[in-house]
């Protein structure tokens, strides 16, 4: 695994898709992988979510043109809702993307949520980490735009730029207490649609109105025209990345391993086992109480 971690580090694709797969399945010497990998990555990590149909695809492959003519290396996971058959990514997001996919500069990679209650993968703290390691310029993560994904994201970017279009304008009171506070910059995409300068103007009025957010950027674009995403790619490198402030910081290597720690404590529990053990207690007792179930489990033992 040290081989492989050193190819990953001279930039080698194939070596960064093999880790990758092992990581998302927890397969071979995966924590090898983990544990080895360089801590010094330069690499921006670049959060783009927001309601689906806002154009959050589109826009990321826009963003990978300017990304590109600039000279930069470029790493993009798209967060695909899983397969209802496979649990495998639709991979909708790469075929938009197709342009790039053979891009010497560009590694596209798409992973399904496994239905997670939130828009992010399971492990996907690991792999962007292990994306890190390759040395790419940028990181793009685009997140299913479901649940918990956009305060999950907050915890995982450098810079969060939360795609909008003009019709979430009656949305806006109701993303105000989640969305409206983790977004470094808003794009309000499709631009061309009416109201959209109404939009525009409405956001910037709640960032005015809000001390914390009175200088959070809003741009507005066409994607599919490319109109505004130079401006947008602008606004990401000039956006201040308090990350490399301590406190900003410590609460994201915080969060990381709250999750991690979460998920390695869940590793053992298996919803078909669960499933098992409440069918024979119901066979048993028809007046199950699932609270008592609960507390009868071993969940250190994950006795189930």
């Amino acid at each position: 695994m040290a081989e492989l971690v050193a190819e990953i580090s001279k930039g080698s694709f194939k070596a960064l898709s093999r880790a990758i797969s092992l990581v998302e399945n927890k397969a071979g010497d995966y924590l090898h992988i983990l544990t080895n990998l360089p801590s010094d990555s330069a690499s921006v990590i670049i959060g783009v979510t927001g309601p689906p149909g806002a154009g959050k695809s589109t826009i990321v492959d826009a963003l990978i043109g300017e990304m590109i003519a600039s000279d930069k290396k470029v790493g993009v996971l798209c967060v695909d809702p899983s397969s209802p058959f496979n649990l495998g990514a639709l991979l909708g997001d790469r075929i938009r993307m197709n342009q790039w996919y053979t891009h010497p500069n560009v590694f596209i990679r798409s992973l399904a949520n496994r239905g997670s209650l939130g828009g992010l993968h399971p492990s996907i703290i690991e792999i962007t980490d292990v994306m890190k390691a390759s040395g790419f310029d940028y990181i793009i993560v685009e997140t299913v735009g479901v649940g918990q994904s956009e305060v999950e994201i907050a915890g995982l970017a450098d810079t969060t730029v939360i795609v909008l279009v003009p019709e979430a304008g009656d949305e806006v009171q109701t993303m105000k207490a989640g969305l409206m506070e983790i977004g470094d910059i808003f794009v309000v995409n499709k631009a061309d649609r009416p109201d959209a300068d109404a939009f525009e103007k409405n956001l910037k009025k709640i960032f005015r109105s809000s001390h914390s957010h009175h200088d959070v950027p809003v741009i507005k674009t066409i994607a599919s025209e490319q109109t505004g995403i130079a401006e947008l790619f602008e606004k990401i490198k000039s956006h201040k990345v308090s990350s490399k402030g301590i406190d900003k910081r410590l609460w994201l290597l915080t969060e990381k391993a709250y999750h991690l720690l979460v998920a390695k404590k869940m590793a053992g529990i298996n919803k078909e086992e669960i499933f098992n053990s409440i069918k024979e207690k119901l066979e048993e007792d028809r007046e199950f109480n699932l609270y008592k179930f609960i507390e009868e489990r071993n969940i250190d033992g994950y006795n189930f």
